[in-house]
């Protein structure tokens, strides 16, 4: 077996991702070689996604997801995408059907280039998130930063989109917000004995809102599709937004746009862009990679 496999860098909203494939393979990338990878500039990502052979019939790959400090993660939409984009170049296929963590997940690529990836259901109940205290209503939990009769972050809206999540709602730009310093502080709070993806959400009408992600094992991100999902449901489950609408990432370069919709069958929906950047070849024991000389060249006379 050789010691290296492709990899390609990726982003989907500049959300890093590493699309590494070990099909044909028994072993997988160690959390040695993501914390490897992660601590290179040029390989530094979010999550990375590795494509392995199917383990149930009907689906096509078995996705194991790594986050930057080498923990497992049950589900990223934004490499979600970048998977199916990098899958579609290489056998000319449209749809596809994945296994991860967090379940199954169907995906198909449009005629845009957009890329819609059934996330599944939200998750609401206390236990199932899970939260270390019982709460009848979980969209809105007992949390805060800052003072009590004055907090800068309160009773947020909590949910699992197949990893935990909590939604904090702000009246103005999330990125005014000292996210950085807050963000370590809520992920690791004893209420989430998980930990937990940290979002803040500024609801601009029925159908947008612009959000910040905290991302757990990833710290600050500049975009999480699982966190736009349960943005976008948690914003509908309160009464603040239509179940269809717009989110503005408003770390992602350019201020990026995803579409989440969730339906009438309970399912959520997202759709965005995913972008390839280089590809190259990555030993997933030690993280030691190189970039491909033919990429560059052809990259050096565009």
């Amino acid at each position: 077996m050789s010691d290296r496999v492709e990899f390609a860098r990726m982003n989907g909203l500049g959300n890093k991702i590493l699309v590494v494939d070990m099909r044909g393979r028994t072993d997988r990338v160690t959390p040695a070689a993501a914390i490897a990878l992660a601590a290179d500039p040029a390989t530094a990502f979010d999550q990375i996604m590795a494509i392995h052979d199917p383990r149930v019939d009907g689906t096509d790959a078995y996705i194991d997801i790594l986050n930057c400090d080498g923990s497992k993660a049950q589900a990223c939409g934004n490499g979600t995408r970048c998977v199916v984009q990098a899958l579609a170049a290489e056998t000319g296929r449209k749809s596809f059907t994945f296994q991860a963590i967090a379940g199954i997940l169907n995906a198909v690529e449009h005629q845009d280039g957009t890329i819609s990836v059934d996330m599944g259901k939200p998750v609401f109940a206390w236990d199932k998130i899970p939260l270390s205290e019982e709460f009848y209503d979980t969209s809105r939990i007992e949390l805060q930063i800052g003072p009590i009769d004055a907090p800068i972050l309160h009773s947020p809206s909590a949910m699992s989109m197949g990893n935990p999540h909590a939604v904090f709602w702000v009246d103005r730009d999330p990125m005014t917000y000292d996210l950085e310093r807050f963000g370590p502080l809520l992920e690791n709070h004893p209420i989430f004995p998980e930990k937990a993806n940290i979002t803040l959400a500024q609801v601009t009408s029925k159908t947008s809102m612009v959000t910040r992600t905290w991302e757990r094992g990833a710290g600050l991100t500049l975009a999480c599709g699982s966190a736009a999902c349960a943005a976008g449901v948690s914003a509908a489950r309160t009464g603040r937004t239509e179940r269809k609408l717009t989110i503005t990432v408003a770390s992602s370069p350019n201020r990026g746009t995803l579409t989440i919709d969730w339906r009438a069958d309970d399912k959520v929906v997202m759709t965005g862009p995913a972008e390839w950047e280089w590809s190259g070849t990555v030993d997933p024991v030690t993280g030691s990679w190189q970039r491909d000389v033919s990429a560059d060249a052809e990259a050096a006379t565009l």
